[in-house]
C-alpha cells in the first residue's frame, strides 16, 4: 500500500496528526451524510497552539527521507475504507465525493480490512512506548497503569479468539454450505454494493463501486464450478454523458415487476434504465447528488428516485420525463418506497418521515418520533403500515391514521441499517401465517418482530458484526442475513435457528432470495457476487 508515489506528506508535530485522527473519529461518528463538508487531505493542522507545531517535529511516514511513503490519497482511501466499514456508508460516499479517492489509482482489494485502526494502534503503541523510554534509552519505571493504551491490541486478540471459537461451533454444527452448491461470480473491479433478482427469469442484477451493473444468466439447474463455466453476463457501464468518463458507485438497483426493465441508481446523480440484455434504454437527469434509492411501481409506469439533494423525484419511464419533484426535507433522503401507484414515504437524515401524493404540493403525513437519522422505511404487504428504523437504535411501525407510531421497538443496542416485511399475512401469498418484521442492526443481531402482538419473538444472534441485509425467502419460511463478519446465514423463522451457513472471503453488503426461493444470492467487500443453490 505504502509505496509508489514522488508526493509525499509534509513533516507534522505528533499533536497535529493526534488532532487529525481525532477530527476524523469526529466526523465518523457525527454520520453528516452529506450534512456538513467532509474532511478531506492535504491535512492542515488543527492545532490551536502554533508555536507548539514549530516545534518538537517528527516526520510522518515517507516524510522528507527515502523508503515508506503514504500519499494523500493513500490516507485518504484508508479514511474511506474505515468509515465503508464500520457501517458508516453515506459518510462514506460523500467523503468519496469530497476527496475525490474513487479516481485514485488504488486497488481496493490489496488494502486489508481494519487498515487505519492498525495503523493508530500502531501509532499509539510508538508513542507510549516513547513516554517510558529515556533519552539514553534507558526504560522508565511508570508502573503498570500507563501502559493503558496497549490495551486495545489484547481486547482486540480477546475479540479474535471469541470469533474463532464462533467459526468452531459452525463447523461442529455441520451446517456450512457445501461447495459444490456454491457459484462465484467475478468480474467486477471492486466492491459489490447491491444485488437483485429479476421477478420472472433466472437472472441477477448487481452494481458495484466500479462504474458498472451487470446481469447475470444465472444456470436454473447447476451450481459451483459447472454453474461458473456456463454463466453468462452483460456489462451496464456507467458512464457520464457530457466528459464519457466513468461514473461512479452504483448504489441501487431495481427491477419493474415484469422483468424486462431494470433501473439504476448512481452517485453521479443520475438514474438510468437498461434492458435485459444490458442496453441502455434511457438516462433520467435532475438529481443534483448522489441516488440512494429507487423503486418501480407496481405497474411500472412510474420510477421513484431519492437522493442526497434533499428531493424525491417522480419520473415517467415511457418518455424519461419528471412527473414531480418533490422537496420536503431539509437533509438527504436516504430511502423511498411507493406505498401503492401513486403515493410513497420518503425518509432522511433530517429524521423525518414524510407520506407524499403525486400531484399535491404538501406532505399527506408527515411522522415525527425518530431522535437520529432514518436509514429505512418499508410499507407492509398491503400499504396500511410503513415501518422504519433508525440510528436512534428503534424501528417504529406507523399509520397514516395516526400521529404515533402503533409500535416502538427498541431492543437493538446499536443503529439498525435495515429493516424487511415477511411475505406473509393479509394481502400475500401466504395470508394464514402471521405477518413479521425484520431488523437488522450495527449491534450483529437479527430480530424478528410479530406486529399482531407487538413483540420480538426471535434474537437471531450468530454474527460478531454489523448486519447489512436480511431477505426473506417467498413462502416466508427462511430468512437471510449478509454481515461484516463474513458470514451470510440462513434461518429458520419457526424457531430461530441455522439452517445453513456461507462463510466468504469479506464482508457482505446485501442478500437476496431468488423468485423461486432455491437460490440466495450475497455481494461482497471483495468484488465477487456468491449464488447459492438452496434446493433441498
Amino acid at each position: 500500500l505504502l509505496t509508489l508515489s514522488h508526493h509525499r506528506l509534509p513533516t507534522f508535530h505528533l499533536d497535529c496528526i493526534s488532532c487529525f485522527l481525532r477530527s476524523v473519529a469526529s466526523r465518523a461518528r457525527s454520520r453528516s451524510r452529506g450534512g456538513e463538508a467532509a474532511l478531506s487531505l492535504p491535512i492542515r493542522c488543527f492545532n490551536s497552539t502554533p508555536d507548539r507545531c514549530r516545534s518538537d517535529l517528527v516526520p510522518v511516514a515517507g516524510a522528507g527521507f527515502s523508503g515508506m511513503s503514504l500519499t494523500s490519497d493513500e490516507l485518504n482511501y484508508l479514511v474511506y475504507r474505515y468509515l465503508l466499514e464500520s457501517g458508516y456508508t453515506h459518510t462514506a460516499f460523500s467523503f468519496a465525493n469530497e476527496s475525490l479517492v474513487t479516481k485514485a489509482n488504488i486497488n481496493g482489494a490489496d488494502v486489508p480490512p481494519g487498515s487505519l485502526i492498525s495503523f493508530v494502534q500502531k501509532g499509539m503503541m510508538y508513542v507510549e512506548i516513547e513516554q517510558h523510554i529515556n533519552d539514553d534509552g534507558t526504560p522508565i519505571d511508570a508502573g503498570e497503569e500507563k501502559l493503558s493504551l496497549l490495551l486495545p491490541g489484547h481486547v482486540q486478540s480477546r475479540d479474535n479468539e471469541d470469533k474463532d471459537e464462533t467459526n468452531d461451533a459452525m463447523d461442529e454444527d455441520g451446517m456450512e454450505v457445501e461447495p459444490s452448491k456454491v457459484t462465484t461470480l467475478s468480474g467486477h473491479e471492486n466492491e459489490v454494493f447491491t444485488v437483485c433478482w429479476n421477478p420472472m427469469k433466472s437472472l441477477l442484477a448487481s452494481g458495484s463501486g466500479d462504474s458498472s451493473a451487470r446481469i447475470w444468466h444465472i444456470p436454473a439447474t447447476e451450481s459451483g464450478p459447472e454453474a461458473e463455466r456456463n454463466t453468462q453476463w452483460h456489462v451496464l457501464e456507467h458512464f457520464n454523458a457530457s466528459s464519457n468518463e466513468k461514473a461512479k458507485d452504483v448504489t441501487t438497483l431495481d427491477w419493474n415487476s415484469e422483468g424486462t426493465l431494470l433501473a439504476t441508481g448512481s452517485y453521479d446523480g443520475q438514474a438510468r434504465i437498461w434492458n435485459e440484455q444490458g442496453k441502455l434504454v434511457m438516462t433520467l437527469s435532475r438529481h443534483k447528488g448522489p441516488v440512494f434509492s429507487l423503486k418501480w411501481n407496481r405497474t411500472g409506469s412510474l420510477l421513484l428516485s431519492g437522493s442526497v439533494d434533499k428531493t424525491a423525484v417522480v419520473w415517467d419511464t415511457k418518455t424519461g420525463d419528471v412527473v414531480q419533484q418533490f422537496h420536503f426535507h431539509s437533509a438527504p433522503t436516504l430511502d423511498v418506497d411507493w406505498r401503492n401507484s401513486n403515493s410513497f414515504a420518503s425518509c432522511s437524515t433530517d429524521k423525518n418521515i414524510y407520506v407524499c401524493k403525486i400531484g399535491e404540493d404538501q406532505p399527506v403525513k408527515r411522522f415525527v418520533g425518530h431522535t437520529d437519522e432514518v436509514n429505512a422505511i418499508k410499507w407492509d404487504p398491503t400499504g396500511t403500515m410503513l415501518a422504519s428504523c433508525s440510528d436512534d437504535f428503534s424501528a417504529k411501525i406507523w399509520s397514516v391514521k395516526q400521529d404515533e407510531p402503533l409500535h416502538d421497538f427498541r431492543l437493538h443496542t446499536k443503529e439498525i441499517y435495515t429493516i424487511k416485511w415477511s411475505p406473509t399475512g393479509p394481502g400475500t401469498k401466504n395470508p394464514n401465517k402471521p405477518l413479521l418484521l425484520a431488523t437488522a442492526s450495527f449491534d450483529s443481531v437479527v430480530k424478528l418482530w410479530d406486529i399482531d402482538k407487538g413483540e420480538c419473538i426471535h434474537t437471531l444472534a450468530r454474527h460478531t458484526e454489523p448486519v447489512y441485509s436480511v431477505a426473506f425467502n417467498p413462502t416466508g419460511d427462511l430468512i437471510a442475513s449478509g454481515s461484516f463478519d463474513k458470514c451470510l446465514h440462513i434461518w429458520s423463522v419457526k424457531d430461530g435457528s441455522v439452517v445453513k451457513t456461507l462463510r466468504g472471503g469479506s464482508g457482505i453488503f446485501e442478500v437476496a432470495w431468488n423468485k423461486d426461493g432455491d437460490k440466495v444470492a450475497a455481494c461482497f467487500f471483495n468484488k465477487v457476487v456468491t449464488v447459492i443453490d438452496f434446493r433441498m
